[in-house]
């Protein structure tokens, strides 16, 4: 397990933060996807032994596939956690990055992470131990609420994960929750809505990673032109390239260079693209690095008259096309649900020894409200006069 925390591909995920640009709003969200990793292991070593305690059987090879599994399984996230996706690549998500990450891995350690990757992938034939890692009561869930919750102070957040892995157990091959740990279901369903709104997607969070997006859009625009930016060897690759699930399988180099991006090389880029000559990147890259960012509001979706008077608006101001124009707003429904239920249930396990799921045993959680789509309709979009 040393070998594999001291791995570069592991370290990496030390210059990434867990929250990308959520510190924008909460300043002490300064905290790492290595941290957040190695915490989601801990406790998935806690739910081992609760497990075993409650007579189920857990190998110690299998037990050691599970926590190779969890400590990996953010390994493929790009900088500012979700904007590589948004932007650089296209068509892979960091899921598969991680798994190409992990078969990388696998194959420089003589196969030693096989049973791991199979567990990941959930092709191994005890499925509890792929739920640990992805479920909606998985132990990457519960480390990062409660780590969320800390480093931004949000209270609403805090769960008690120590609780509810004290009342974990296995019925059918599936994760089951005791009864007498239906209120802290009931907690930890409620704490991830409030944190859904309150953190990760509260509008000046939306504004800054939307702002990002468009100077990233328009570094790689100018790039594929035949534009010469300042980039790190590994971000000028992904400006200069378009990079799919495919280019991933068929360039080696794809990999090489993804394993060398974060966040530094990002910041480091928009400094210096904020005296550029181009006026969408330098005047983006300026009012980015001062957190001068995106107006946001909620609201009605634009009908097709305000969107060209907005075009309109920006390119009359900076002298620029339409088309430039465009980079200076954006207009996106955001939505999130609390419950999903074509996704593995949460499951109580009764003391009659029935498995019924959590919205048909809690008095207080109905299952329309919790699978029902919250929708907002944000307008991000560069102030003119301030």
């Amino acid at each position: 397990m040393y070998d594999i925390i001291q791995h570069p591909i592991f370290q990496r995920l030390q210059r990434i933060k867990q929250l990308g640009l959520a510190s924008f709003v909460y300043p002490g969200a300064q905290h790492t996807r290595f941290q957040h990793s190695l915490g989601a292991m801990y406790l998935t070593h806690e739910a081992i032994k609760q497990l075993r305690q409650n007579g189920q059987e857990i190998t110690p090879e299998e037990a050691d596939g599970v926590l190779v599994a969890i400590l990996l399984h953010d390994i493929g996230h790009g900088p500012f956690s979700h904007v590589l996706e948004n932007t650089l690549v296209s068509g892979i998500s960091h899921e598969e990055i991680s798994l190409r990450l992990m078969q990388q891995m696998n194959s420089e350690m003589d196969g030693k992470l096989t049973l791991a990757i199979r567990i990941f992938q959930d092709q191994y034939p005890k499925h509890f131990l792929h739920q640990l890692i992805s479920s909606q009561l998985d132990m990457d869930r519960m480390d990062y609420l409660r780590r969320d919750s800390f480093f931004t102070g949000v209270t609403e957040g805090v769960i008690g994960s120590a609780r509810l892995i004290k009342m974990l157990d296995v019925y059918n091959d599936q994760l089951v929750i005791e009864a007498k740990g239906i209120h802290s279901i009931e907690n930890f369903l409620i704490a991830r809505r409030f944190m859904y709104w309150q953190v990760y997607f509260h509008k000046t969070a939306v504004a800054a990673e939307r702002m990002l997006i468009k100077i990233l859009g328009r570094a790689k625009e100018l790039s594929l032109a035949g534009e010469m930016l300042f980039a790190t060897p590994a971000l000028a690759y992904f400006l200069t390239q378009s990079v799919t699930a495919e280019t991933f399988d068929k360039q080696s180099e794809t990999l090489a260079h993804f394993i060398h991006l974060d966040d530094s090389d990002i910041l480091s880029a928009i400094k210096v693209w904020s005296d550029h000559s181009d006026v969408v990147l330098s005047t983006l890259s300026r009012h980015f690095i001062n957190r001068k960012l995106f107006k946001t509001t909620t609201c009605e979706p634009l009908s097709d008259s305000e969107q060209a008077d907005l075009l309109a608006a920006y390119s009359n101001h900076f002298g620029i096309s339409e088309h430039e124009a465009s980079y200076f707003f954006e207009a996106r429904t955001i939505a999130t649900s609390t419950y999903d239920f074509s996704d593995a249930q949460i499951l109580i396990l009764l003391n009659d020894g029935q498995v019924k799921d959590v919205t048909q045993v809690s008095d207080i959680l109905d299952a329309a409200m919790l699978s029902r789509q919250v929708e907002k309709y944000y307008l991000c979009k560069f102030p003119l006069f301030s």
